[in-house]
């Protein structure tokens, strides 16, 4: 198998977020970084938050992943020099997040002027922005809490970041 960059993301889209499990890391945009030398392919991972709970298994998983398409000279590293934001979840994985019931961030363009931004989120279920922010703490750093007035249902937004 000819190593390419587009082959290791499309094997890597198996990789999928452990609290989010319909979200694969590369939709996700926790893959910042593939560089490939000779046989070796380097991984570089962004967490969403620093201290993410979750980036250990991430990375097993990534590494899995690679060992299992018989890719065993690879290293993965988690990248903190480069900042992720919620601009880098893909279209494709914003649909995923909101299939899952969660709405997805909006884009923001690395500029957040106004924390306000949290409280405007559209209900996945009915897709209204008649919505009320019910708490910014979420059952992750990344979520938080609202309530849709139009169908009264519940649901939790990923924070734009």
């Amino acid at each position: 198998m000819t190593l390419t960059e587009d082959k290791i993301i499309e094997l890597l889209k198996e990789v999928k977020d452990p609290e989010i499990p319909v979200i694969s890391l590369v939709d996700l945009g926790v893959i910042t970084g593939i560089e490939i030398e000779n046989d070796h392919v380097t991984v570089n991972m962004t967490p969403t938050f620093i201290g993410c709970p979750a980036m250990d298994y991430m990375k097993q998983d990534v590494v899995d992943v690679l060992n299992k398409n018989g890719i065993e000279n690879h290293t993965v590293n988690l990248n903190l020099r480069t900042t992720w934001s919620s601009d880098l979840i893909s279209d494709e994985g914003k649909r995923a997040l909101k299939k899952f019931g969660l709405a997805p961030p909006p884009v923001h363009n690395n500029v957040i002027e106004d924390l306000d931004i949290i409280e405007h989120a559209e209900c996945p279920n009915c897709d209204s922005t008649n919505t009320t922010l019910k708490s910014p703490f979420g059952p992750t750093l990344c979520r938080s809490l609202h309530h849709c007035n139009n169908c009264g249902e519940a649901f939790e937004s990923f924070k734009p970041i």
